[in-house]
């Protein structure tokens, strides 16, 4: 992979799109660490330094905003409101028959949808600016363990104006972080919003890192960094791991000229199903948390303790357990809502096209859907057990500040994916820059 890099830089047209990348990558994180208006920096950062790097409900997302989201930056939405827009729309696709026929209306089609993703993608952006001004009021972004005033008032300025103000910011900084991705994707190296995804996570690893070798010592910060070398050698093997079923297509006489008669094959990848099952676990998993913030905090219950010791915190076996569960859950069900055997073989028999030894038709469809359902099985309990990771780092670091913990799970699945997705892309383009075919 250095090698590609290095072999990119002496190309003109790719180091001017490098360089393209690496320039619009320093405009975002020089956003996430901009202050909005109306919020007090210094407060924020005695807050930050009070809570000790437990967030608590908000540590995903601060995660994936390389920890704007707490210093409530002009970026401090990143790239989350888009990726939830994404998943929607691609899921109300089943649903939905208009957006189904725009799917297949190939360029045009897509070009629609991604409109639509925009817009919903501010909307979004809306609601969850309001709703973390609204933590960030009642002290709630940081767990009630801190006592100053992020959002000073009696400033002479009218308070829902400045809370206007501030909402409005993030939302054009969410609005701003699209832009910036797409310009990476037209433009740049890779694709956009999951080189700014991969950004904010490697913003996380310096800091983090270096706690762990101050509070653990050099030792268990070693042996940490060994530990992460095996898993992302472990998820670099599986995520390039695919099933190659072979596929022919007959030959045909269309007027004088004879088409098809080639071979190719339809890869189905171990991990067919990416990191979305994760965000699905994760995302459900924080709705026990936010259950808590209705219950008397003086006066805990039986209920809202057995929440806290076995849906809240990461170190319980029923937490891990349920989160394990959930990933297998939804590993299958995204898996058959985005690939469908009855539609891949229909095209198929549509071009001419059959799999060695199988009918074309329903024949081909049954065929599909059992190597599925035999490859989604370790797919799942990939993505399970990679993503509890992180949790067993928490039982043995014995320390509860770890909940950002970005050496793990979900932070390596995507950190990987797109380094390996980026690396093929300059590959690809090198490949097809230096080709000189076979007569030179």
């Amino acid at each position: 992979m250095l090698s590609a890099f290095l072999s990119a830089f002496r190309t003109p047209d790719l180091r001017k799109k490098l360089l393209f990348t690496v320039g619009i990558i320093a405009i975002y994180r020089l956003g996430a660490t901009v202050p909005s208006p109306g919020v007090s920096y210094g407060n924020v950062q005695k807050c930050l330094e009070a809570i000790e790097g437990s967030t608590g409900v908000l540590n995903l997302l601060d995660l994936f905003s390389g920890g704007a989201l707490l210093q409530l930056s002009i970026f401090a939405l990143g790239i989350m409101p888009y990726i939830t827009a994404s998943i929607i729309l691609q899921l109300l696709t089943v649903v939905i028959p208009r957006l189904e026929q725009l799917r297949k209306e190939g360029q045009a089609g897509q070009a629609k949808i991604t409109q639509y993703t925009r817009y919903l993608t501010l909307g979004l952006g809306v609601l969850q600016a309001s709703a973390f001004v609204a933590l960030a009021r009642s002290g709630q972004l940081f767990n009630n363990q801190c006592n100053e005033e992020i959002i000073p008032t009696g400033t002479g300025i009218p308070d829902w104006l400045t809370l206007s103000i501030l909402v409005m910011t993030m939302t054009a900084g969410t609005g701003m972080v699209m832009w910036l991705g797409e310009l990476i994707t037209d433009r740049g190296v890779g694709n956009g919003m999951s080189v700014l995804i991969f950004t904010s996570i490697a913003a996380r690893l310096p800091s983090e890192g270096w706690r762990i070798k101050e509070s653990q010592g050099w030792w268990k910060f070693l042996l940490v960094i060994a530990l992460v070398l095996v898993v992302i050698t472990a998820v670099t093997f599986i995520e390039q791991a695919q099933r190659r079923i072979p596929v022919q297509y007959a030959k045909r006489m269309i007027g004088r000229r004879m088409y098809g008669g080639t071979s190719t094959y339809i890869p189905l990848k171990v991990n067919q199903a990416g990191v979305i099952p994760v965000i699905f676990g994760s995302s459900l998993l924080y709705l026990p948390q936010l259950a808590l913030q209705f219950f008397d905090q003086n006066d805990p219950g039986k209920t809202q303790a057995w929440i806290q010791n076995n849906l809240v915190d990461p170190t319980s076996p029923i937490y891990i357990v349920v989160y394990f569960l959930l990933i297998i859950f939804f590993t299958y069900f995204y898996v058959s809502i985005t690939f469908n055997p009855t539609e891949v073989a229909d095209n198929m028999k549509k071009y001419g096209g059959f799999v060695p030894g199988i009918r074309p038709g329903k024949p081909t469809a049954d065929y599909l859907d059992f190597i599925l359902s035999r490859i989604t099985l370790p797919g799942a309990l990939y993505l399970a057990i990679i993503s509890i990771l992180p949790n067993f780092f928490f039982i043995w670091l014995d320390r509860q500040q770890y909940l950002n913990f970005p050496f793990g799970g979900t932070a390596v699945l995507i950190m990987v994916g797109v380094a390996l997705e980026t690396s093929k892309q300059i590959e690809s383009q090198l490949m097809q820059r230096n080709y000189e075919g076979f007569l030179r």
